[in-house]
């Protein structure tokens, strides 16, 4: 079912390592164009372009899609206790390690009467969204909502598509989510429409355009952030999601085979990778692979992941060419199943599970971390959504004449040697005697 790609045996250029990783590009190009159409309707057309997407690809005819008060109350009144509790206990801890993501202000004294402040100031407002397509993410409300309310942003709304089963609502369990958390703002909108709404805004609705978008979802949605990028802030492109398991002859093929089918149970576009120096351990992962991916509920999907280009088994001939692959792919989740695990060593991940009882199904749920986390090798520069995803740094600067007047030739000469004099006299005229005026 995986394929193998065996790179023993080579020494390979960070070029051809890049060539050497499985992504399904085709699917990420043909996704863009279609996204950027989806935008562009929903700038022009706004709510009726949002009814006409959600008919084509929810099913949903008719559903408000700003969702009404009464809706959020009656699904928190009917969440199974216990979603309720392990939902309570994921907002304390992603609360928690969220708190000390954001920075406290810090002051830099220069010189007597010379300061700068630096300090982080919350945008105003952010645009959530939550997938809700082939399977449910309650979770990624939690995700969302908590860094943005520990940051301080005091206006967030929440987007998931309308569900065909609940009468064009958004599903229940998302709504009860958001009700934990206090957000009243919520639309029955999916894709990467959503994403245009709340770039644009839909004046029919009341949907103000965003400061921020957050949120995981297809490709579809990961690539209409890319389109809008420039108009709005963005998290990472969180699109279909990666595993990339780093495995040595000591580990479990079980628990590898495993967490490999848990990702692949996502979407059909979701990556699932081995690398590993142990052909023998490849083997028994192969056939682990099989029999769980046959015997789970997803098992269609699952399959159409793993037979996918973007999924496979890396056999290589030592942990260091495995470490120089995975920084080369760079991926959403890594796990590291080995007997000496350098986590030092692996530098591009988007979060990083290590040894057995640290499966990535820990990080998205109840690890404390963040799941929202970049995909398609973006780790390699971009980071998870956290709290620091929805602040801005800013510099307050304070200085007194004494101070101003200890730099004013430095300033006088470097506009001088820029062409820029005007910016000297700007200091220059602070110190001139303007009695006789």
């Amino acid at each position: 079912m995986l394929r193998t790609i065996d790179l023993r045996g080579r020494v390979l250029s960070p070029a051809e390592l890049l060539a050497a990783v499985p992504r399904a590009t085709a699917a990420r190009d043909e996704a863009l164009n279609t996204a950027a159409q989806i935008v562009h309707d929903v700038s022009v057309r706004g709510e009726e372009a949002l009814r006409e997407q959600a008919a084509r690809f929810d099913g949903a005819e008719g559903h408000d899609i700003r969702v009404p008060a009464a809706h959020l109350d009656e699904a928190l009144s009917s969440l199974d206790p216990d979603v309720r509790r392990a939902l309570e206990e994921a907002i304390a801890r992603v609360r928690l390690a969220s708190a000390a993501q954001v920075p406290p202000p810090l002051v830099t004294e220069l010189g007597p009467g010379a300061r700068v402040e630096q300090r982080w100031r919350p945008v105003q407002r952010v645009g959530v969204y939550v997938p809700g397509g082939k399977a449910v993410y309650p979770s990624s409300v939690v995700m969302n909502v908590v860094p943005a309310q520990v940051a301080g942003v005091s206006e967030v709304a929440l987007a998931s598509p309308p569900q065909r089963d609940f009468g064009g609502r958004v599903h229940p369990v998302i709504l009860a989510a958001a009700k934990l958390l206090g957000v009243s703002e919520v639309y029955a909108m999916g894709g990467a429409g959503a994403i245009g709404a709340y770039a644009h805004g839909v004046p029919s609705l009341g949907l103000h355009a965003v400061d921020v978008i957050s949120g995981p979802g297809n490709n579809f949605v990961a690539l209409a952030k890319r389109v809008v990028a420039g108009m709005v802030g963005t998290d990472s492109e969180a699109g279909a999601t990666e595993i990339l398991i780093v495995a040595d002859a000591s580990a479990d093929a079980t628990l590898v085979a495993a967490d490999l089918v848990s990702q692949a149970e996502h979407d059909e576009q979701a990556a699932a990778v081995l690398v590993t120096t142990s052909p023998a351990l490849a083997e028994r992962v192969a056939s682990e692979v099989m029999l769980r991916a046959g015997a789970t509920r997803h098992s269609a999907r699952i399959r159409e992941a793993l037979i996918g280009p973007q999924s496979a088994i890396v056999l290589v001939d030592d942990v260091e060419a495995a470490t120089a692959f995975s920084n080369a792919y760079a991926p959403e989740h890594l796990e590291l199943h080995l007997a000496d695990p350098r986590v030092d060593d692996f530098v591009n991940a988007g979060a990083v599970f290590v040894g057995e009882h640290s499966p990535v199904s820990l990080g998205d749920y109840l690890a404390g971390s963040n799941h929202v986390l970049p995909t398609g090798g973006q780790a390699r520069y971009a980071a998870g959504l956290s709290a620091s995803t929805f602040l801005r740094p800013q510099q307050v600067i304070v200085y007194d004449r004494a101070a101003l007047e200890a730099v004013h030739d430095g300033i006088v000469a470097l506009a001088d040697a820029e062409a820029l004099p005007a910016h000297g006299e700007a200091v220059t005229a602070r110190f001139a005697d303007r009695s006789a005026t």
